[in-house]
C-alpha cells in the first residue's frame, strides 16, 4: 500500500484503539507539565501502585536519613533498618504512638523535613483521588449495528443510543460524521469528512432510548450509494453526543464508530417498548441490538 493510503491506515487505528494507538514522532511522549493529566487519567491500578511506591520510595530515604544520624531516634536500635523504617513511617502519617522519639538536633530537623513533605503529600494524594472520583463520565449504549430501512417513505440510515444510569441526561445533542476515502481532481489521496443532517439532533431530556434517523435523500451524502460501494470507500460513521449529567451538573460525552460492515441494507430494530397488563411501560434492552426486515 503506498504513501498516499497512510491516513486511512491512521484514521482506521484511532477509530479502533484511540489516538495512543499511533506513534508520534517529533513529540515528547511525556512531559512535567503532563504530570495532573497522567495522574488522572491512568487507571485506578496504575495511581494506586504509584502511590504505594512513592510512599515507599519516601519512607526508604527518610530512613537512611536517620541512620546516617547515628543514634539519633530514643528505642531505636542503632544502625537497624527496620525501625528506622517504621519510625518514619509514624512521622510520615503523624501517629506518633510515643516507643520512638527523636532524641538529637538532626532527628529533629529530619523530623521536621518530613512531617512538612507528608502533608503536602497527603493533600495531594487526597486532591488528585477526589479528582479522578468527580470525574464525569457517561454509560452510553450505542446499538453494534446501524440500518438502513424506509422511514415515510424515505431510505434512512438509523441507529439507537441509550442512557444506561437511572438518571437523566439533560440538554443532549448528538452529531453524525461520515468519513470516506476520496482522490482530489489533482489526485490528492485524502479522507473527507461529511455532517450528516439528523431528523432531530438534540433532545431536552435523554433519560431511556434514542433512535436518530438521517435521510437519505438527493442531499446526503450517502444518496446513491450501496453497501458494496461503502465498504470500497472505506466509510465510517463517527457519532460523537454530549450532555449535562443531572446528578453532578457537569458536561459528558461519549463516541462511537460504525464501519461499513455495521451498516445493515433493508432491514429495521425491533421494538423494545412494552407495556404490563396493567399499563406501566418497560424497556427490554436485551434486544437492543436486534433487528429483523421491514
Amino acid at each position: 500500500m503506498g504513501k498516499k493510503h497512510l491516513p486511512y491506515l491512521l484514521w482506521q487505528r484511532l477509530s479502533s484503539k484511540g489516538p495512543s494507538a499511533v506513534m508520534r514522532i517529533g513529540v515528547p511522549k511525556f512531559t512535567w507539565a503532563d504530570l495532573y493529566h497522567s495522574l488522572v487519567t491512568i487507571s485506578w491500578l496504575q495511581f494506586l501502585g504509584l502511590v504505594a511506591l512513592f510512599y515507599i520510595a519516601t519512607n526508604t530515604l527518610f530512613a537512611f536519613a536517620y541512620l546516617a544520624g547515628g543514634d539519633c531516634i530514643k528505642n531505636a536500635r542503632p544502625g537497624f533498618f527496620p525501625d528506622a523504617f517504621f519510625f518514619s513511617v509514624q512521622t510520615m502519617a503523624t501517629i506518633g504512638y510515643g516507643g520512638m522519639f527523636p532524641r538529637t538536633p538532626y532527628a529533629n530537623v529530619v523530623v521536621t523535613v518530613e512531617a512538612l513533605l507528608g502533608l503536602v503529600g497527603v493533600a495531594m494524594v487526597t486532591g488528585l483521588a477526589f479528582a479522578r472520583f468527580s470525574l464525569p463520565t457517561a454509560r452510553v449504549l450505542f446499538s453494534k449495528v446501524a440500518v438502513i430501512a424506509p422511514y415515510n417513505r424515505v431510505s434512512t440510515l438509523m441507529f439507537r443510543t441509550a442512557n444506561a444510569r437511572g438518571n437523566l441526561i439533560m440538554e443532549s445533542q448528538i452529531r453524525v460524521t461520515l468519513v470516506r476515502n476520496e482522490v482530489s481532481l489533482e489526485g490528492e489521496y485524502m479522507r473527507r469528512l461529511y455532517d450528516l443532517k439528523l431528523v432531530r439532533r438534540e433532545t431536552p431530556i435523554f433519560a431511556l432510548s434514542w433512535t436518530v434517523m438521517h435521510p437519505i435523500d438527493n442531499r446526503s451524502p450517502l444518496y446513491g450509494c450501496t453497501a458494496e460501494s461503502l465498504i470500497e470507500d472505506g466509510v465510517e460513521i463517527v457519532v460523537t453526543l454530549t450532555g449535562i449529567d443531572q446528578t453532578v451538573a457537569q458536561t459528558i460525552h461519549s463516541h462511537h464508530v460504525f464501519t461499513a460492515q455495521d451498516i445493515l441494507w433493508n432491514m429495521k430494530f425491533v421494538d423494545i417498548f412494552h407495556r404490563t397488563p396493567d399499563g406501566k411501560p418497560w424497556i427490554d434492552y436485551t434486544r437492543f441490538n436486534d433487528v429483523t426486515s421491514p
